[in-house]
């Protein structure tokens, strides 16, 4: 395991450990979490943790142009229930993701400066969120970290049923539409393989993200 200094440097990603994880600290600088992301890597960690910098052995992803919604999730869709928007209020996605209660899960990664890194790339056009409406109240929501030719999904919630579902379609339909080879959703989680989204070969991820 590789503990970062000031320099801007990673190490390979193959040098990761077991369980994904290739470096521990540096800082959450705009230059860092694109080098991160450039190569692969991203930050995941409890706030009262070092930076951790992740790069697993398999990586959870969607095909945006195999993709389709289980059908009840179309009928929902259809039935124009909710208004979706694309960067209207990136910050509040974030603090709903940071704050929404959560299944088996004590706590939450999305930290304050988590919040204020991710604001500052979305700033610069390097982040976008994707917000679900009711009532024009939001309801759900996800954000994430956009290379132009890959997203990474960071982080989604639901006030109501089936909001952030909805987010998720609609994303992979943006992906889709503007010729994104991938979506990166990062690890692995029951909820997601429910949406769709299957295990690849970091190997394989690799030589998709350089492309």
């Amino acid at each position: 395991m590789y503990f970062l200094t000031k320099e801007l440097y990673f190490p390979p990603v193959e040098e990761a450990s077991y369980e994904g994880i290739l470096a521990v600290g540096g800082d959450l600088s705009i230059e860092r979490l694109l080098l991160a992301y450039d190569n692969g890597i991203f930050p995941w960690y409890d706030a009262d943790e070092p930076i951790l910098w992740w790069a697993p052995p398999y990586r959870m992803v969607v095909n945006p142009y195999e993709y389709k919604p289980a059908k009840s999730l179309r009928n929902i869709i259809n039935r124009n229930l909710f208004e979706v928007t694309i960067n209207k209020d990136f910050e509040a996605v974030m603090r709903n993701c940071q704050t929404i209660d959560r299944k088996n899960q004590d706590g939450t990664w999305i930290s304050d400066d988590i919040i204020k890194a991710y604001t500052e790339l979305h700033r610069l056009g390097k982040a976008k969120s994707f917000e679900v409406w009711q009532n024009g109240e939001l309801v759900g929501g996800l954000y994430g970290t956009d290379l132009g030719h890959i997203f990474c999904g960071e982080s989604m919630f639901a006030k109501v049923p089936n909001a952030s579902k909805v987010a998720f379609v609609k994303l992979v339909e943006y992906l889709r539409d503007n010729n994104y080879k991938l979506l990166d959703c990062q690890v692995h989680n029951d909820h997601l393989e429910s949406l769709g989204a299957f295990e690849i070969p970091r190997e394989l991820f690799m030589e998709i993200l350089k492309s």
